[in-house]
């Protein structure tokens, strides 16, 4: 090309450059893509991660499609498993050249999409043949130019045999009625809605341009977005501090805990405790013979990740509390923590997987200014790569064989994000149903990253959120922004390490509301136990609880006086009845004018499932002011009247108009819940 301008900057004359076979081959690409698809949503980092669904939840696709000109277009999103037959279905215009369409996945595993547009010369000809029809000018030219279309349709190759039946019949009426020189005839056949319909799916495809990007899409099962979990020590489940409990244990408490209406039910660690560096109570240092250790201490001469504690009892009897879990409802969780104890086997077995100082000493595990003594970590790179990786994977399948399909891994965000992405992809080969759940309390960045990578559900910031105007901010960003589209949390309301503030002050209204919170609120939520009756007590000057289970065995009272089971109970039961707490996106904060007043609403998309809750959060004293009934989201005017039923009192009554009042003693009940049933 830059001789050609030479050539013609000389003479002075305009030169025709040579003709080349690329730039050529570029040309055609261009001119046969001549639509324009743009703002693809949702599409994670241009297409890098999946966007998350579980079985049939639909998926709202958007774009933005246009064309230069005036003529008519038509678009579709392109969906299937990954690697399997696309479908289509069509995106239906919504506003300034944005189409929408939603779709949905049948069964876990991946999926992915796109998007596919092209001139629509049938649309294009229905709408100029009804302006020129309206003002008195179609022609015989118009009618020729429609039937060129058909014969087009004809030999597009698309469409089933009854189609092109179909086509074929729809030819021959057309000719008939043009040999009777019926023009309404041939044009109310033209623009019939059958005929529109088959065109559609017969018809050229001019211009056919595709978005550039499959889209991929993981689809859970409903239980990687819908949860309740209730996290237990089996080992302080036989009601006597001075016995360890056992599976067996663990069976008895199942009625008790299935009465709550939980259907996740987690441990912590359940492997062998080393004793090198074991902590006593209240993780002192120095503990006595009798001090179980803490189960994050992994490994002994017993065995390691894929070994028992053998106080806790066999895998027969692990595989019959399993079964007897699921009798009940409740599906188990296990811990995933990668640390071991220094009495671990790896640390004989395999040196090269950790760090060693240089006086041969190994390095224990340490987050400044904290020092963790019983324990060490591996690392992942160095000489420990591929086979750590490979064995932190057959830990999972191992476990996986034995019934588990849900684990809940700790700290995550001190091991390698390219781990977890290829581990977590190793384990859907072989069940797509797998769910993890991200243990970290860490950077937003780093938490989404997680969930990019291909976590199901995730920690969040929930557990400090307190204030109304901090717990609206928090949960917009989780619901209405592109985090929405793969991160799911998992709001525990308390965990064996983290004992917050808010309950150490609130006393029992404090513990409802924040249940009412995390239960409605979040699709995801999890309660570690002690907190159904109350447990408090705290570290002085810190956010962990005194006596704490992690390093004693404990023994407790499940129906001690003034504990919330029948609240837990009371949310789980809704949870499962109404439609619209499935859908941890369709939240949606209303005006209370009150900062001490939480308002929001769940509804489905048609509405026939709509809540209404009301959460004080003063747990000290009553809290009342006026709030907006949403009547225009029932299509009522601010004057209309809405039905609705009390959940909490279990009575009917009718709001008329959009203002009303409402006052809370956080002392009688802290939360209210309203379904509008009319």
């Amino acid at each position: 090309m830059a001789d050609v301008v030479e050539i013609a900057r000389k003479t002075k004359k305009p030169v025709a450059p040579r003709r080349d076979p690329e730039s050529e081959a570029r040309l055609l690409q261009l001119a046969e893509s001549r639509l324009a698809i743009e703002g693809v949503a949702p599409e994670i980092d241009a297409g890098r991660f999946a966007v998350k669904r579980f079985e049939n939840e639909p998926l709202d696709i958007e774009a933005d499609v246009f064309s230069d000109g005036h003529d008519k277009i038509a678009c579709a999103v392109i969906f299937g498993p990954a690697g399997g037959e696309w479908q289509e279905t069509p995106l239906v215009f919504w506003e300034n050249d944005r189409w929408r369409a939603t779709v949905s996945f049948p069964t876990p595993g991946p999926y992915r999409y796109s998007i596919i547009a092209w001139r629509d010369l049938h649309a294009t000809w229905r709408d100029e043949a009804t302006k020129k029809r309206d003002a008195g000018k179609l022609t015989e030219l118009e009618m020729k130019e429609a039937r060129n279309l058909l014969v087009e349709a004809q030999g597009s190759g698309r469409g089933s045999k009854n189609d092109a039946k179909a086509l074929a019949k729809l030819i021959a009426s057309y000719d008939k009625l043009e040999g009777r020189g019926d023009m309404d005839g041939r044009y109310a056949l033209l623009t019939d809605p059958e005929t529109v319909k088959l065109l559609y799916a017969c018809g050229q495809r001019t211009n056919l341009t595709r978005y550039p990007i499959d889209v991929p899409v993981w689809v859970d099962r409903e239980a990687a977005a819908f949860s309740a979990w209730y996290e237990i020590f089996p080992r302080s489940q036989s009601g006597d501090p001075n016995r360890h409990g056992t599976f067996d244990d663990v069976i008895a408490r199942l009625p008790d805990i299935q009465e709550m209406g939980f259907d996740v039910l987690y441990f912590p660690p359940i492997h062998p405790i080393g004793k090198t560096n074991r902590k006593g109570k209240n993780n002192t240092l120095t503990p006595s013979e009798t001090d179980p250790g803490s189960p994050y201490a992994i490994g002994s001469h017993e065995g390691g990740h894929d070994a028992l504690h053998p106080e806790l009892g066999s895998f027969d009897d692990f595989a019959r509390m399993v079964s007897a879990a699921k009798d009940h409802g409740l599906e188990v969780a296990i811990d995933f923590a990668i640390q071991c104890s220094p009495d671990h086997p790896w640390i004989k077995e395999h040196p090269e997987w950790f760090d060693w100082r240089p006086d041969g000493t190994i390095k224990f595990a340490e987050n400044p200014p904290k020092k963790y003594e019983d324990i060490v970590n591996v690392h992942f790179y160095r000489g420990a790569l591929p086979s750590i990786w490979y064995a932190l994977r057959d830990i999972v399948l191992f476990w996986l064989n034995k019934g588990v399909r849900i684990f809940r891994v700790d700290n995550p965000h001190t091991k390698p994000f390219p781990f977890w992405e290829w581990m977590i992809a190793e384990v859907r080969k072989v069940d797509p149903g797998a769910i993890f759940l991200a243990e970290a309390f860490t950077r937003p960045k780093v938490m989404k990253r997680l969930a990019k990578v291909g976590y199901n559900q995730s920690y969040s910031y929930f557990t400090w959120r307190n204030a109304k105007w901090e717990l609206e901010e928090y949960l917009k960003e989780l619901t209405t922004e592109e985090c929405a589209e793969y991160m799911r949390p998992n709001f525990f309301v308390n965990t064996p390490d983290i004992n917050p503030r808010y309950l150490q002050t609130s006393g029992r209204p404090g513990f409802r509301t924040r249940l009412a919170l995390a239960a409605t609120l979040g699709g995801n939520y999890g309660v570690y136990s002690g907190f159904e009756l109350c447990e408090f007590l705290p570290v002085p000057g810190k956010e962990e609880y005194l006596n704490s289970e992690k390093y004693e065995l404990r023994a407790f009272d499940w129906r001690a006086e003034g504990n919330i089971r029948d609240d837990i109970a009371f949310f789980n039961d809704l949870r499962r009845a109404e439609p619209a707490m499935r859908d941890f996106r369709s939240l949606q904060f209303f005006n209370f004018w009150n900062d001490q007043i939480l308002y929001y609403a769940k509804r489905t998309a048609d509405r026939r499932s709509y809540l209404l809750f009301m959460v004080c959060l003063d747990p000290f004293n009553a809290q009342g002011g006026h709030f907006e009934v949403p009547l225009w989201e029932l299509g009522l005017p601010d004057n209309g009247t809405v039905q609705v039923e009390d959940l909490v009192h279990r009575h009917g009554f009718a709001w008329h108009g959009k203002m009303q009042h409402w006052w809370i003693d956080p002392k009688e009940c802290p939360y209210r819940v309203f379904r509008i049933t009319d």
